[in-house]
């Protein structure tokens, strides 16, 4: 299905929880109220959008929270979505705090990739950022995904140009693609000003030389990536705020409260909870979830507003929204 610009949506980013085990300090405060069990839409409930959404040209899923593997059965999520015809892949991002223990059950589950969020390899520094001192957990996960041959991105939010080298090397002698984000002034993320990319390659090149294009497929998002030589693995780019990427956005992203957002920046979309939980059945219910994502997409506005702060609309933090 296409947008009302014309850009085609084949990709959704699923929130199955708000609750996570660390505490970066641009994402989640030191005291959160986590909502009810029962506000959160069941695995059944998520299905029951993902295949709607299938039927609409959806082809790729992101799971992601808060921090998903703090909820019991994502194996068996990733088993439910996967069973759905139309669906081409499923992927998840984590903080890999539960990865090494429960690397297994999504391999099996047939999971097409992982991303692992890492903003540092500095333990000192690690700790001061996420609230806990996990860090060895976070590396011990990362070589576990490493060793089940799926493929492995880890995401650093570009916070500190002391953190860039480190996150670098570790691609030199592994298939990781290290990928730089810009922070986007969400929830928590409007007090952190990061660093603008263009200062930030700038500094790469100023470190390895010039930086030959990766040209090749790394995903369904929208990073430009760069190999450097001698190097296994490649370094992404997401470059939201200065390199403004909304003429080829793909995306929509469903809360794990079932709000499905079609901008990060706004906080306008369609309440899908309310309609699975209407009472509806059978081909009632799949109309209604159908008419929900399809007036979600032809809704999706031209482009964010993340450098004119007065008209972001949502007021959400990223766990609430899912990263």
């Amino acid at each position: 299905m296409r947008d009302g610009y014309g850009r085609e949506i084949d990709y959704m980013r699923i929130s199955i929880t708000d609750r996570c085990n660390l505490r970066c300090c641009y994402c989640m405060p030191e005291r959160i109220e986590s909502v009810d069990m029962k506000e959160l839409l069941t695995y059944e409930e998520i299905v029951s959008v993902v295949r709607e959404a299938a039927a609409l040209g959806i082809t790729h899923i992101k799971l992601t929270g808060g921090e998903p593997l703090v909820r019991r059965g994502v194996d068996v999520l990733v088993r439910m979505i996967k069973d759905i015809d139309e669906i081409e892949e499923v992927t998840l991002t984590t903080n890999g705090v539960l990865l090494e223990e429960q690397i297994e059950g999504l391999l099996r589950a047939g999971v097409g990739g992982i991303n692992i969020s890492l903003d540092t390899i500095d333990p000192d520094k690690y700790h001061r950022i996420t609230g806990f001192d996990r860090m060895d957990s976070v590396m011990k996960g990362i070589e576990a995904a490493l060793g089940s041959g799926i493929p492995v991105k880890i995401n650093a939010v570009s916070l500190d140009p002391d953190d860039v080298e480190g996150l670098i090397e570790l691609s030199k002698d592994r298939p990781i693609d290290i990928r730089f984000i810009e922070i986007m002034p969400i929830g928590m993320g409007k007090n952190y000003p990061g660093i603008p990319h263009d200062e930030l390659i700038a500094q790469v090149k100023g470190r390895y030389g010039e930086l030959t294009p990766d040209k090749s497929r790394h995903g369904n998002g929208p990073a430009i990536y760069y190999r450097i030589p001698g190097y296994i693995g490649s370094i992404g780019f997401i470059s939201a705020i200065h390199g403004k990427f909304c003429d080829s956005c793909n995306r929509i992203r469903l809360t794990s409260q079932g709000f499905l957002k079609n901008c990060l920046c706004y906080g306008t979309g369609e309440d899908m909870r309310k309609i699975l939980r209407s009472g509806l059945e059978g081909e009632a219910l799949r109309d209604e979830l159908r008419a929900g994502i399809r007036r979600c997409i032809l809704s999706k506005p031209e482009a964010h507003a993340f450098l004119q702060r007065e008209k972001i609309s949502e007021d959400k933090s990223m766990s609430m929204i899912g990263g």
